[in-house]
């Protein structure tokens, strides 16, 4: 195998912003294929799938790969309950060789992993040298953050240094999808128990999968 394919199943299409944090994962637990990626865009089937389990079952006809990362945002739920939705999903899929996945499950959203990095935040926005303090949330403080979305679509606002009617015309959750890209070093995460709890599980997964350097 010269490659390791993955597929991403996720709530929606900002969710995208995933993929930079499963391929640094992946490389920072050994492993040295060639990683391609894929997030399954189901917007646009003749038949919408509904439930997850149809979500799932249509992604792996669709994007074949080897590890299928099933996203779901924790919002007021306790990441258990998210995980338990779905391995209830797989269950209904009933395959009888089962495929290897792994749950990704933030605390509360997506984008409270992506409130860490000043520099690249305000890249994100345009203002790549900007020198304003952003006042970034705590780590510890990250998966009680009531809105994470809304904190960093103002921190890219801020960021700007934008006013008037050029702020009103900015496209903030456009430049919110490039962040992700835009972070090389997703350790700080580990100070999260949800990233901790992906991270374990995917580390054992390339170990019994023989995936490691």
């Amino acid at each position: 195998m010269n490659e390791l394919r993955y597929t991403l199943v996720s709530d929606g299409s900002f969710d995208v912003a995933l993929l930079p944090i499963l391929d640094w994962l992946l490389v920072q637990n050994g492993v040295d294929y060639a990683i391609q990626s894929n997030w399954a865009d189901l917007r646009r089937l003749v038949l919408p799938a509904k439930t997850l389990s149809e979500k799932i079952r249509t992604s792996m006809d669709l994007y074949p790969c080897e590890i299928l990362f099933i996203h779901r945002d924790a919002e007021r739920e306790a990441r258990e309950t998210r995980v338990n939705e779905i391995k209830n999903a797989i269950r209904e899929i009933g395959n009888d060789n089962p495929f290897p996945y792994i749950c990704v499950v933030p605390v509360r959203m997506t984008e409270a992993w992506l409130l860490f990095d000043a520099r690249a935040i305000k890249h994100a926005a345009g203002n790549r040298h900007g020198r304003q303090r952003l006042n970034l949330p705590r780590l510890s403080e990250l998966e009680g953050a009531a809105n994470p979305k809304q904190i960093l679509f103002e921190l890219l606002q801020r960021s700007s240094r934008l006013s008037g009617r050029r702020l009103k015309r900015f496209p903030v959750r456009y430049h919110a999808s490039r962040v992700s890209y835009l972070i090389s070093d997703f350790s700080p995460l580990r100070d999260l128990s949800a990233f901790r709890s992906l991270e374990s599980e995917l580390r054992t997964l390339i170990r019994t999968s023989g995936w490691h350097n």
